[in-house]
């Protein structure tokens, strides 16, 4: 198996990418969203951390988190988030061979892609992508017309204006 290597650092700020197992033609996540609100609410009191930005689509998630000055396992805490919701959903998926021998539902992938964020710019870039992602992925036609997403917040707090749009282009650190 690869080994993935992992940075933690406390007080960080993070950007997530967390997919379902089976992405096509599923909409398993807006389903049960308010589900997903709790599992979301009840890890955050368990371990504390700070929801920057959040958008959830029908099968992957894309979220900024700030974590406390005391801690820095950001793994743990998908870790309960995912089991908490696959526990409360009902069976019926598929399971590989290799999920059935480790006792793992079929939900989620095992894997999530997590980027540092290093400075203010990158900050900013990947807020415009976590709310520009429902027009990108073709659910809208404009931002605000998606419900599962922290960009409402954003507009009531005169971040971003309600008709916000982007060409679709991000320069993300890292990228050629």
């Amino acid at each position: 198996m690869t080994e993935y290597r992992r940075y933690y650092i406390p007080n960080a700020t993070w950007f997530f990418t967390v997919n379902l197992a089976e992405r096509k033609n599923n909409r398993l996540l807006v389903e049960h969203i308010d589900l997903l609100r709790d599992c979301f609410r009840y890890v955050k009191q368990q371990k504390s951390f700070h929801v920057d930005a959040i958008v959830i689509m029908p099968d992957h998630l894309h979220c900024i988190w700030t974590l406390p000055a005391d801690d820095s396992n950001y793994s743990i805490r998908w870790n309960m988030l995912k089991g908490l919701f696959s526990r409360a959903i009902d069976k019926g998926e598929k399971i590989s061979a290799s999920r059935l021998i480790r006792r793992e539902r079929g939900i989620w992938q095992r894997r999530f892609w997590a980027h540092l964020i290093t400075n203010q710019g990158d900050y900013n870039r990947h807020i415009d992508y976590i709310h520009w992602n429902p027009v990108k992925h073709g659910h809208v036609k404009q931002v605000i017309d998606w419900p599962h997403s922290s960009f409402h917040q954003f507009v009531e707090r005169g971040i971003y204006p309600a008709m916000w749009g982007h060409s679709g282009q991000f320069k993300m650190d890292g990228e050629e």
